[in-house]
């Protein structure tokens, strides 16, 4: 019983103490800033939609507007940095852009993923056995 209630308390200790792992979450768009410099006024909504990739938010009441939003959270505390992007059109053509984005996270993250993870596609082989 003194064992049980030993690691009862341990763990109510631990997991109060931000001891216990919280994965990184990164969700909605990572723009990249390739991407944004690329843009132009005057481009169609398809070359924008080649760029940035399909809006995170499609608003039917504001279908001259494209949203791009990404959240990332990293700490243990669960703090949530959001950044919004976001393209105007006018007449299905860009006039402008303005916001913020996660400007060099999209390489960084794929560096970190196989750093922490390994690569999850198997190295080609130089020799192919039966060929």
């Amino acid at each position: 019983m003194r064992n049980l209630l030993l690691v009862a308390a341990v763990a109510l200790s631990t997991t109060g103490c931000g001891i216990i792992y919280k994965q990184p979450i990164y969700q909605g768009n990572l723009v990249r800033e390739q991407a944004v410099g690329q843009l132009q006024v005057g481009q169609s909504k398809q070359q924008v939609n080649a760029l940035l990739g399909t809006p995170s938010i499609p608003d039917p009441f504001h279908a001259q507007r494209w949203d791009y939003t990404a959240t990332e959270r990293t700490n243990r505390v669960g703090n949530t940095e959001v950044k919004n992007f976001t393209v105007f059109f006018e007449n299905d053509l860009v006039t402008r852009w303005e916001g913020d984005f996660f400007a060099t996270r999209d390489a960084q993250l794929a560096q970190d993923t196989v750093r922490q993870f390994g690569r999850n596609l198997p190295k080609d082989k130089k020799k192919q056995r039966g060929r």
